[in-house]
């Protein structure tokens, strides 16, 4: 039930680091990553939120730290995480290594807030002894003065450079296992950004939309801007800067590496069509209790709901197992094959269990186990529809007819 599919570019061949257990770049499998909000210094608030971050798909947590409280907090979090704990670091070069005493497997610097060359090759003095990794973060919206000068702004160049400068002070002391991202708030930049920082360094990148804002919208930045890339075969790990729950990141970078074919499915891949003419339910209302129904579940697995018992079954085919609806009736498919025929009312508690049961007991079994007469009947139901409502539901032939007289054409019956 799992699908692998191969973008058309091969990823980027990179230097390979690991956070923790992790690894990243050197060809392993682009992670999701993610941020608490939780002020660090609650440590049982922010263990909660890394939790519900590794449940939803994170496969790397960072967490500020700003303050020695914070400093403090992470040497209780990192030994109870389930997921390996990057501190982030702005402007006190104390807070970089006092995280890296608490025990953190990773650093984020920002080089346009931490200037100060002596400090910085302090820190990755500190990280190479203890073998912990540094990304540099750097974001359009902070780079340093100097830099915004001689590029005129915040431009691709100007990012790149800014990384390449705190990649020459860490090897004044021999330090190199670094990955980086060169972030920005517009999507053209952030895409040439990247661009240009894949044919500069053979380190890991940190792909990420900064300050996306909320959902919707900032879900349609995120993506355009990640998948670009990735699609590209540019990028090691994600992060979603949504203004939203970080569980929401986490949830959206997980389903993007899935959809693009690079992470195994672990979670529910729910397809709907859009509604039409023939839809026998309310399409909208039934794929949203569908999705509420399953998410939790974790089930790796591809569901279907369609509207129409006409095209439903056969234009979902590839999906695991979905339902049609048809004449007050749900149809039950899998593999576009008719398993079950139930009442309409229990369409969602069926698909909910057939799913269940198609991860614990396989496809072949389920095919094997379908109730005799499902499909004479589907079919029955299949030709009362077209019956009733006719090949053409959504009366599109009388629209082309018209467009065709109004056009002159010759012979507009065609």
């Amino acid at each position: 039930m799992s699908r692998t599919t191969q973008l058309a570019a091969p990823r980027r061949p990179t230097r390979q680091i690991h956070v923790g257990s992790v690894a990243v770049g050197g060809g392993a499998p682009v992670s999701v990553q993610s941020m608490t909000t939780t002020k660090t210094a609650d440590v049982e608030g922010t263990l909660s939120q890394i939790y519900a971050l590794a449940s939803a798909g994170a496969d790397i947590v960072r967490c500020t730290c700003n303050e020695e409280e914070a400093a403090e907090g992470l040497a209780h979090i990192v030994p109870r995480s389930p997921v390996p704990i990057v501190a982030d670091v702005h402007f006190h070069h104390e807070m970089a290594l006092a995280a890296l005493d608490a025990g953190v497997q990773g650093l984020r610097l920002n080089p346009g807030n931490l200037r100060k060359p002596e400090e910085i090759r302090m820190v990755a003095a500190e990280a190479r002894d203890r073998a912990i990794p540094i990304r540099v973060g750097v974001n359009a919206g902070s780079l340093h003065p100097e830099l915004y000068k001689r590029y005129g702004g915040a431009t691709p160049e100007a990012l790149v450079e800014s990384a390449r400068m705190e990649l020459a002070l860490f090897a004044e002391v021999g330090f190199e296992d670094v990955k980086i991202s060169v972030k920005a708030s517009s999507v053209p930049l952030m895409i040439e950004a990247y661009r240009l920082a894949a044919a500069t360094f053979d380190h890991p990148l940190h792909l990420g939309v900064t300050e996306a804002g909320p959902p919707p919208a900032g879900l349609v930045k995120a993506t355009a801007g990640m998948a670009t890339l990735l699609a590209e075969g540019i990028g090691d790990t994600i992060r979603y800067s949504l203004t939203a729950d970080p569980v929401e990141e986490a949830r959206a970078g997980r389903q993007l590496l899935e959809a693009l074919g690079l992470r195994e499915r672990k979670g529910l891949d729910l397809i709907a069509c859009p509604s039409c003419g023939r839809a026998e339910i309310d399409v909208i209302g039934v794929a949203k209790a569908a999705q509420e129904a399953l998410e939790d579940r974790k089930l790796p697995i591809q569901v279907a709901v369609m509207g129409c018992v006409v095209n439903g079954p056969g234009e979902a085919r590839e999906a695991d197992v979905g339902i049609a609806a048809g004449r007050h009736k749900g149809h039950l498919f899998i593999k576009g094959k008719i398993v079950r025929v139930v009442p309409e009312e229990e369409m969602v508690a069926a698909l909910v269990e057939e799913a269940e049961r198609l991860v614990a007991e396989g496809v072949e079994a389920r095919l094997a186990a379908a109730d005799a007469g499902a499909e004479a009947e589907a079919e029955a139901d299949r030709r009362a529809l077209l019956d009733a409502r006719g090949d053409d539901a959504n009366h599109a032939g009388e629209k082309v007819a018209l467009i065709r007289r109004r056009a002159g054409h010759p012979h507009p019956e065609r």
